[in-house]
């Protein structure tokens, strides 16, 4: 037939060009559609080249960051604790170790210290209990490791019947205990040996104070009449704080009232050895001017006992008068006197 034949001669022609008449599975057209085709996937190459960077940057700026939490939940890292959770951790420890029973011991101590060995008393006696226990210094060894000193004072759990005065000091005396501790990967907190009993801390020398001498209240300054109202209101129930405050103050006074009275004592004020002469009474006052005073409070509770307190406080004048404007967190430190003693590190 015509066209069979003429379906023969091209495929002989294209046997003689080179090109297969079939190549897996699919036919391939003519020439010039193979060429139109190669220029469309060299040009589509190109494209992806130059677009490779850009495509790359997009996705670092906008995909999810995947990555970086799978990396951190591979290294955990250990988590920041504040010294007062090794401290406290450390003054629960030495209680239990010290008020532990005879043939306890190992079953007390094993929520302190997982994994250790079992710890044993023995000898006789009733055993003792700590009246009080406080960390007095947390010494950081390394990151997550702390060395603790804790202060107990402890006493016989069953005193002697009569005993004499010298007994009794004895029986009742404050000893010192180093413990180790360990913070992990979650913050949980591990002894890692039992206490060890140390010697007792040396005295600290106390620090030079950032304010003059202190002298007696001086009844024409208007800054004292604020302080004593203020006082009165805070810790003798003696009326609203919010009259000797700037508003929007929070500071609250303390309830019940623990005090039946409150005056004010000796008075020492910044940059001054004379408190309130530069300021004296009818004189104006700017708005805006700040006085920082240590101020002594005698407190007398309900039994007429009578107790000594001491504050910073920061004055500040508002409309021709003195506010309370912040009872401080701690006094002012004389300048070179804001380092730690070498001492208790």
């Amino acid at each position: 037939m015509p066209e069979q034949a003429g379906t023969a001669r091209e495929h002989e022609r294209g046997e003689e060009a080179g090109l297969p008449a079939a190549a897996g599975g699919w036919e391939l057209g003519s020439l010039g559609a193979s060429a139109n085709a190669v220029t469309v996937l060299r040009r589509s190459a190109w494209v992806l080249l130059l677009a490779g960077p850009v495509l790359g940057a997009w996705a670092l700026l906008a995909g999810p960051e995947v990555v970086r939490a799978e990396v951190s939940s591979e290294r955990p890292a250990a988590v920041a604790v504040d010294s007062s959770g090794p401290g406290g951790f450390a003054e629960l420890f030495v209680t239990a170790y010290l008020e532990a029973e005879e043939g306890r011991a190992g079953d007390v101590l094993a929520a302190f210290m997982p994994g250790a060995g079992p710890a044993t008393l023995s000898g006789g006696g009733g055993g003792q209990v700590v009246e009080q226990a406080a960390a007095v210094r947390v010494r950081a060894v390394s990151a997550g490791y702390w060395a603790v000193t804790v202060a107990a004072r402890v006493r016989p759990a069953e005193p002697a019947a009569k005993p004499d005065r010298a007994e009794a000091e004895a029986a009742v005396g404050l000893r010192y205990f180093r413990v180790p501790v360990r913070s992990g990967a979650s913050g949980e907190l591990t002894a890692v040996a039992l206490p060890a009993e140390v010697g007792a801390l040396p005295a600290g020398q106390a620090p030079e104070l950032g304010y003059g001498q202190s002298a007696e209240p001086n009844a024409a300054d208007p800054g004292v009449r604020t302080l004593q109202g203020f006082f009165t209101s805070y810790l003798a129930g003696g009326g609203e704080v919010d009259r000797y405050m700037p508003p929007g103050s929070r500071l609250t006074p303390i309830t019940p009232a623990p005090y039946a009275s409150a005056s004010v004592g000796r008075v020492a004020e910044y940059g001054t050895n004379a408190p309130g002469a530069a300021f004296p009474e009818g004189a104006p006052i700017p708005d805006g001017t700040r006085r920082r005073l240590l101020v002594d409070v005698t407190a007398a509770d309900r039994a007429g006992v009578e107790r000594p307190l001491t504050y910073a406080v920061a004055l500040k004048a508002r409309d021709g008068r003195w506010e309370v404007e912040a009872v401080e967190a701690a006094p002012l430190l004389a300048a070179g006197s804001g380092s730690t003693d070498k001492r208790s590190k």
